[in-house]
């Protein structure tokens, strides 16, 4: 049954990334609309869309099974994708296509679902598959959805947004049919937190780990809008082929990362490699910062690795302090976070690159990672021992 959520997570992923390196082209093409701000302020609109719809339907969870959910809002996003690809109303459009995302962001609920049918030995490896999922998922949806506007026109992706959603509510719907599989199955786990890791972890870790990712994400993503433009810089080539190569360097070394994690043995120690992973992410950046093509790459290389792991490992985080009946809500509190700080970096990183240049994000998301590290330190790891030596003591 795991794989077989796994597979809807792919389905959902491809089809929710069809458009998105292409939006400027559809809206060119069907509306006529040229003005790179509009399509800023579309992808704005649809990341709020996204922190809403969430909690939304995590809240809903806690009432109606998920896969039922997903049954009845994937058929209503695939019937708003057709209506995305007849409309021509600009605000037709707007409107139309953000209750689409509204209904589309309800398979995030797929993520947390397989961690609660799961023994949470198998959480670390389990994660980093959803993760490698997520990295080959966007490459996909980007192949498809470029075929489809060079080849046939922008518009026919909502076409085939369309079979996406309706494949996911198909295979929703034959799971909770299937007697094969015990949908209903949540696997009861036992904390071996000590009594004294629950009171100084539990205390508010949705904030805690919500904040700290929250500045991660924005600045894992603060330096993706112009890392083409700056390889093309700094190479003096060109190619789109090789500077897409370049930007696409961190999501194989996540595959290659997943086959070692799986290769080796992990302990349940959720704390373990994320200081680590949060200063070669550090060194990472640094290297990418450097004008040569060699370093640069180096760079990118450390860099993937790292944030793939730190990325893991703050899940894990996360799923070992909440509870099986808490995770859809939970996780929806600390995505709703991360894509804040994804929302910031977006209105921002324009701003720093028109009036500092294209290095400028490479050192605001070394800040940024470097703030990360002090801040996991002290709340977590500090927070776990320091109280520890004090009862000792008495």
């Amino acid at each position: 049954m795991k794989n077989f959520l796994i597979l809807i997570t792919l389905v959902a992923v491809v089809s929710d990334y069809l458009l998105h390196p292409f939006y400027p082209q559809f809206f060119e093409a069907r509306f006529g609309i040229t003005n790179p701000e509009y399509v800023g302020y579309y992808f704005a609109a649809i990341c709020c869309m996204v922190m809403i719809a969430f909690p939304f339907w995590a809240y809903i969870s806690r009432k109606v099974a998920e896969l039922n959910i997903l049954v009845y809002t994937q058929c209503i996003a695939g019937i708003l994708a057709l209506c995305c690809y007849w409309t021509t109303s600009y605000i037709n459009f707007w409107i139309v296509s953000l209750v689409m995302i509204l209904f589309k962001g309800s398979y995030l609920l797929v993520y947390p679902y397989i961690l609660k049918i799961i023994n949470k030995e198998e959480h670390p490896d389990t994660i980093g598959v959803l993760s490698v999922v997520v990295h080959l998922g966007g490459v996909l949806g980007a192949i498809v959805g470029g075929l489809t506007v060079d080849l046939i026109d922008a518009s026919y992706v909502f076409l085939i947004m369309a079979i996406g959603d309706f494949i996911q509510m198909a295979m929703s719907g034959y799971l909770l049919r299937s007697k094969k599989y015990a949908t209903i199955k949540i696997v009861e786990v036992t904390q071996d937190n000590s009594e004294h890791e629950k009171g100084v972890l539990k205390k508010g870790f949705i904030l805690k780990i919500g904040l700290i990712t929250m500045i991660l994400y924005f600045s894992d993503f603060l330096i993706r809008p112009f890392f083409a433009t700056y390889w093309e810089h700094i190479s003096g080539d060109n190619s789109k082929l090789i500077s897409g190569a370049i930007y696409a360097i961190p999501g194989f070394v996540a595959l290659i990362a997943l086959w070692i994690n799986t290769k080796r043995k992990t302990t349940n120690d959720s704390f373990q490699g994320i200081i680590s992973a949060l200063l070669l992410g550090s060194v990472g950046l640094l290297l990418q910062g450097v004008p040569n093509e060699v370093v640069i790459i180096t760079g990118r290389i450390i860099y993937g690795w790292a944030i793939f792991q730190g990325v893991v490992r703050f899940d894990v985080l996360l799923f070992k302090l909440s509870t099986p009946a808490s995770y859809a809500l939970d996780y929806s509190k600390v995505h709703f976070f991360q894509n804040l700080g994804v929302l910031l970096s977006s209105f921002s990183v324009g701003l720093m690159v028109e009036k500092q240049g294209l290095q400028i994000p490479f050192i605001i998301a070394l800040s940024g990672f470097i703030i990360t590290l002090l801040l996991y330190h002290f709340v977590f790891k500090v927070a776990t021992r320091i109280p520890s030596k004090r009862f000792i003591k008495t």
